[in-house]
């Protein structure tokens, strides 16, 4: 037995796929040829890596298209017919190329089906990379305040059942207001931040909401003893920059 031999029986071991008398050559070629254990160490670690790398995710249409053209065109074992001999000729038939061509099938299957599995690993590492580097400005900063040492937070229940929660840090410099359960503004109207500084409003952006649901990260720079508020005011905030209604949400900080 050559390597080669060698290297299909460890594709089919690794896939429990031998036959009895196979998987006894198998064995007989790893305590005859210990150099050889390499291979079928490395044939077991992707099998593997297939079976943990299932997941609820749909590959690529062109990869497994290009799997099914790959195993359409590989030889699957049939040995074609000899040609007509003389008839006190006996046809001749190369033992080894008989019995190698469904080893031969069954190591290129293993091989695609390892690519296969290291570009869906790939492809999923690649959306979770995506969503991490493209999260929310909002998100980000909630992340940085909880983080920091001098985070503080402090929550009101509002009129309508929902809550309104502020979020701070002199350390990191940012403020963040997270609601739930609050509808969404009427049709050409806004909810806009403020940073309320004694008879001063400061604009801090309008925030939309989802499912009730909003996460809004205040812009300009928050001082100590500031109180956070929204109004509702035009699409787009107020246009004079001053309040146009009363708060509907009041969180103080101090």
């Amino acid at each position: 037995m050559n390597e080669q031999e060698f290297a299909e029986l460890a594709a089919g071991a690794a896939m429990n796929a031998l036959t009895p008398d196979d998987e006894r050559r198998f064995r007989d070629a790893l305590v005859a040829h210990p150099e050889w254990r390499a291979i079928a160490e490395a044939d077991i670690e992707t099998a593997e890596m297939l079976s943990l790398s299932t997941v609820p995710e749909t590959p690529p249409a062109g990869i497994r298209a290009a799997l099914l053209a790959q195993i359409a065109v590989t030889p699957q074992g049939e040995v074609p017919a000899a040609p007509a001999a003389p008839a006190q000729e006996l046809p001749r038939v190369d033992p080894v190329s008989s019995i190698s061509a469904p080893r031969r099938w069954s190591r290129a299957v293993f091989a695609l089906a390892a690519c296969l599995a290291v570009l869906v690993g790939v492809g999923i590492g690649a959306v979770a990379l995506n969503q991490q580097l493209n999260r929310p400005t909002s998100v980000v900063a909630l992340q940085e305040i909880q983080s920091a040492p001098d985070a503080q937070k402090a929550t009101v229940e509002l009129a309508d059942g929902g809550t309104a929660t502020a979020h701070w840090s002199a350390s990191a410099g940012a403020a963040v207001l997270v609601t739930d359960g609050i509808p969404a503004p009427a049709d050409g109207k806004s909810y806009e931040l403020w940073f309320v500084r004694g008879e001063t409003a400061v604009p801090a952006g309008v925030f939309a909401v989802e499912d009730g649901r909003a996460t809004a990260a205040l812009e300009g720079d928050m001082h100590a003893g500031d109180v956070i508020a929204v109004t509702v005011e035009q699409a787009g905030g107020s246009p004079t920059g001053t309040p146009t209604s009363d708060p509907f949400i009041v969180i103080p900080t101090a």
